[in-house]
């Protein structure tokens, strides 16, 4: 590795912290927004979307599939999601970040059967 490359990875390490916003970049869930919750050790972290407002599930995931935001959410280490999810819907940056909601399945047929 370069010193570039080096340098890059030190400077990203300081912002993984637990409630920091980060966008994964890697795997199925690249492009979508994720929270930290709980750095795991110096290579993994515990992430949450959680699901149900960004579509990202709780999981063990590789600091180097993430880039970190500027934003950052005040928790504390094992938070629940239902709390994430609140402090996304207070905090304003669902609509900021251009997050898509994921739709539940049983609100889709009910529109369905409006619109018919």
């Amino acid at each position: 590795m370069n010193l570039l490359a080096n340098q890059i990875k030190l400077r990203g390490n300081k912002m993984i912290e637990p409630g920091r916003i980060c966008l994964k970049i890697a795997g199925r869930e690249s492009g979508h927004y994720a929270v930290i919750v709980e750095k795991i050790n110096d290579n993994f972290v515990l992430i949450t979307g959680p699901k149900t407002i960004t579509g990202v599930k709780r999981r063990k995931c590789n600091i180097e599939h993430l880039e970190p935001t500027e934003h950052k959410f005040e928790i504390n280490p094992k938070t629940d999601d239902s709390l994430i999810e609140e402090l996304w819907k207070k905090s304003g940056l669902i609509e900021k970040l251009g997050i898509k909601v994921p739709v539940k399945k049983e609100k889709q047929i009910k529109e369905k059967d409006k619109k018919s």
